[in-house]
């Protein structure tokens, strides 16, 4: 029976791009690809054990923290992370294979990808109305379909529904990437291995009090812990009642990290680990 991993649809999106990179990674044998309309959908067919992974985004290097798998990660799931993918994202121009620019009036996308490449549309295609699209894949089967339709997509979506890509790399910031979790059922074993891993932990508080955050520092300062990130999100128990996310470069299995987590556990009211795992490099 095939293995199958879950991800955010439809085909060709960046998750599917990023699911086929875990899957070439696990050395995996005709992988089925399971479309999902939603994050929750991808953490819910991990968790009810409807397919073996799942693949969600975690961290868009312009967009910041996705707060829906981060919700799944703390409050609704188990699941563990297994391993982190990053992908740089390149939008492209992708129209019908026998368009032309002056044949098109309407430049379609997800609505971030409209947004991160408004100055080469005002510069190439000015006037052009727009039309946001649930995927920039999306985009891509609009254009393949329709001569007067351009959309915003990555090569990746472009060949798989016959799109030409007219040009790449439009976006208006260089070096947006994204990073992915592989997320697999708890106590799933180590999947592969890496030259650098990471940890990533939610923190929650016994009561909201001052110095609270600064003992968290304090902790992993103390045991020469340098994080890699920090973020706050409501718990959506009380108002003012809040949880940190944490990330550093290193494992459980360090003692230094151990000793951390082991001062932390006695002065919060939970420490949930969320992984240790190999950051995927090409």
């Amino acid at each position: 029976m095939a293995v199958q991993i879950a991800y955010l649809g439809p085909a060709g999106t960046y998750s599917d791009e990023a699911a086929r990179k875990f899957a070439n990674k696990l050395k995996l044998v005709d992988p089925e690809f399971v479309e999902c309309t939603s994050f929750d959908e991808v953490f819910d067919c991990v968790e009810r054990g409807k397919t073996e992974y799942g693949v969600v985004a975690k961290e868009n290097s312009l967009e910041g923290s996705v707060t829906a798998t981060l919700d799944n990660f703390a409050l609704k799931s188990s699941a563990n992370i297994l391993g982190e993918e990053i992908i740089d994202i390149h939008h492209c121009l992708v129209m019908h294979p026998e368009a032309r620019l002056e044949d098109i009036t309407t430049v379609a996308s997800h609505l971030q990808g409209l947004a991160q490449c408004r100055r080469y549309l005002a510069e190439v295609l000015p006037g052009r109305t727009t039309l946001t699209t649930s995927s920039t894949a999306e985009s891509a089967r609009l254009a393949a379909e329709n001569k007067h339709i351009a959309g915003i997509a990555n090569k990746f979506a472009a060949e798989m529904y016959g799109a030409t890509v007219h040009e790449c790399e439009i976006e208006d910031h260089f070096g947006n990437q994204t990073a992915f979790a592989l997320i697999g059922r708890q106590g799933h074993p180590s999947v592969f291995s890496g030259k650098r891993y990471k940890t990533s932990l939610v923190l929650f508080l016994q009561a909201d009090r001052a110095g609270t955050l600064n003992m968290i520092l304090s902790e992993f300062a103390f045991a020469g812990i340098n994080l890699s990130l920090i973020q706050s999100r409501p718990t959506k128990q009380a108002l003012g009642d809040y949880m940190f996310f944490i990330e550093f470069e290193g494992t459980v299995h360090d003692l230094a990290v151990q000793t951390a987590l082991n001062c932390l556990r006695l002065k919060l009211r939970e420490v949930k680990v969320l992984g240790s795992y190999p950051v995927c490099e090409d």
